[in-house]
């Protein structure tokens, strides 16, 4: 009994420095979720263009944070967490002004869309330099055995700046116009620059590190099913509101929000759940339930039954990440966590990047309610590949 009273002040203190970093987190996801259900239908209504176009616009963001884990990596490893971030967010401001100049310029389509690309761009690099340094200032701030912990509270923090960045992303441009997200974006960014100027970073780890490549090979058996699972969030953050306009719905941010809260309820009532039973076989429970989300989603034929869908998609993907995360990052020396992490990202990235071109392809052929099907069969794929990981590591295969 005597122990009791200091055990919960230590996990409480541990949290709370998992908090402290994985604000970065936040305000970085707030600023990707605000144009999130806006960008789509302004591409497309606003200046003219294809779905295939808009879901490039999404997709381009993903493929630069797909592009600049490397660099990220290097950086968090080399130079330090803190000096990582903070160049994540000043691509951030100026991606907040060149979403600002874009909505200047709607005349000129074609500018306005190559203004929009480049801010993307950078707001995708700024996620890749942001992700890596918040998760290895926190595993290295907390120690290794709570990686899961750092990994799940840096979730919690992304999808709920989603679920909340959506619907005020829809209120802005509604209210005051496209031009008001990219003034947001900016001036998020400028204040979490002078919040991290206070905040001491750790000393960088001396000592022998993997290439980018050879860390990719070995978290890549891990990282492959991470993409297929990841592919249905992609499918569902780029292409619901267009979903929802072909079934004359109303209200897709709902459906983002519904799916961000669903994934961080699933978080916070089962945190220690990898822990208890392992990495392959949280991600092999949780895939399946993301398979049912996608599906309803597929097959629904009313908008509450498209949240409820959205919302199994959201609680079945929630543990996925760390769950396969802890398996991966135990592939990597500490001396290359960065670039683990970095490699381990790229596979969630590419999802992200492949689902915008890729789905809007299906749409323009199938419809978008069948882009929820093949995000469902992939997803069910990957519940075979971690059944297969599964059993390799107990026959000791791997």
């Amino acid at each position: 009994m005597p122990a009791a009273p200091s055990a919960s002040p230590s996990s409480l203190s541990i949290t709370l420095r998992i908090l402290s970093i994985v604000f970065y987190t936040f305000i970085a996801f707030i600023c990707i979720g605000l144009p999130i259900a806006v960008l789509p239908g302004h591409v497309h209504d606003v200046l003219g263009y294809s779905a295939v176009v808009a879901g490039l616009v999404i997709g381009i963001q993903y493929l630069s944070t797909l592009l600049s884990r490397p660099m990220a990596g290097r950086l968090a490893d080399s130079l330090g967490t803190r000096r990582s971030i903070a160049y994540g967010l000043i691509g951030i401001a100026l991606a907040g002004l060149l979403t600002w100049a874009s909505a200047l310029v709607l005349s000129l389509p074609l500018v306005s869309l190559m203004l929009l690309l480049v801010g993307r761009v950078l707001l995708g690099v700024a996620q890749g330099l942001i992700g890596v340094g918040t998760l290895s200032w926190g595993i290295g701030q907390v120690g290794a055995e709570h990686t899961a912990r750092v990994i799940s509270w840096n979730g919690i923090a992304s999808y709920g700046a989603i679920a909340i960045g959506a619907p005020v992303g829809v209120f802005l441009a509604g209210e005051s116009g496209f031009w008001s997200i990219g003034l947001a974006l900016t001036v998020l960014a400028l204040i979490a620059l002078l919040v991290i100027r206070s905040q001491p970073s750790l000393p960088v780890v001396r000592g022998e590190r993997l290439p980018f490549w050879a860390a990719f090979g070995r978290v890549a058996p891990c990282g492959l099913a991470l993409t297929l699972a990841s592919i249905g969030y992609g499918t569902l953050t780029t292409f619901v509101t267009l979903f929802y306009l072909e079934r004359g719905w109303s209200g897709a941010a709902w459906c983002l929000s519904a799916f961000g809260v669903c994934f961080i309820c699933a978080r916070l009532l089962f945190v220690n759940a990898v822990n208890q039973w392992g990495g392959y076989r949280v991600a092999i429970a949780c895939m399946t339930v993301e398979t049912l989300g996608l599906a309803l989603l597929w097959l629904a034929p009313s908008p509450v039954l498209a949240l409820v869908g959205a919302g199994l998609t959201g609680f079945g993907l929630s543990l996925v990440y760390p769950a396969l995360g802890v398996e991966a990052i135990r592939q990597v020396p500490t001396t290359s966590r960065g670039a683990g992490l970095g490699a381990y990202a790229v596979f969630f990235d590419l999802a992200l990047a492949i689902a915008g071109p890729v789905m809007g392809f299906v749409a323009a052929h199938l419809g978008y309610a069948w882009i929820f099907c093949v995000a469902a069969l992939l997803s069910l794929f990957g519940v075979a590949l971690v059944t297969l990981l599964l059993r390799r590591s107990v026959t000791g295969g791997m």
